[in-house]
């Protein structure tokens, strides 16, 4: 389960890159937003596990 979960982030990541890079280009700064929070949603959840294991 761990590997998926770390998969997912990682897509998370990645389309939140991709959606702030459309967002951008595009001029529509709504999608540059949730891009934004979806890419940093999925740092959250690389990063959590990380600092629960202190």
């Amino acid at each position: 389960m761990r590997v998926w979960r770390v998969l997912g982030a990682i897509a998370m990541v990645a389309l939140g890159a991709m959606m702030v890079h459309m967002g951008e280009s595009d001029d529509s700064p709504g999608l540059g937003g949730i891009g934004i929070f979806i890419a940093l949603g999925g740092v959250w959840l690389l990063v959590r596990p990380l600092l629960r294991g202190r």
